[in-house]
């Protein structure tokens, strides 16, 4: 019993921190917190950035204008706990993969989804 009194004084310890963090500097860190993210679901973040970002690369080489088959790969294999234009938001602010967040923005804000 000791172990679950633990894990929710952690839990509260947690919550507390992430009332700390600024927004505007660290957005991508408070909603992995917020959202409960696990770090094996952090990293297939990763994985599935990394592949997108060599994707958008290799089509942009290719002379490619359209990437929105990209936002729609991302926004379908992105972690059902984040939402897909925060966390595009989020991964800009905090300087992740600067090209393609720029045009997931751009792609975004021609659809009038984002401000």
């Amino acid at each position: 019993m000791g172990n679950e009194k633990d894990n929710a004084t952690t839990a509260f310890h947690l919550q507390m921190l992430v009332k700390t963090l600024d927004m505007d500097q660290y957005p991508l860190i408070r909603m992995v917190i917020e959202n409960n993210i696990t770090e094996q679901e952090y990293n297939e973040l990763f994985a599935l950035l990394e592949k997108l970002h060599q994707q958008y690369m290799s089509q942009k080489e290719e002379g490619l204008m359209d990437f929105t088959s990209l936002l729609v790969h991302f926004a379908g294999m992105l972690n059902e706990k984040l939402n897909p234009d925060a966390t595009i938001i989020a991964l800009k602010k905090e300087g992740y993969y600067p090209s393609l967040m720029e045009m997931f923005m751009q792609i975004l804000n021609k659809y009038g989804r984002l401000c």
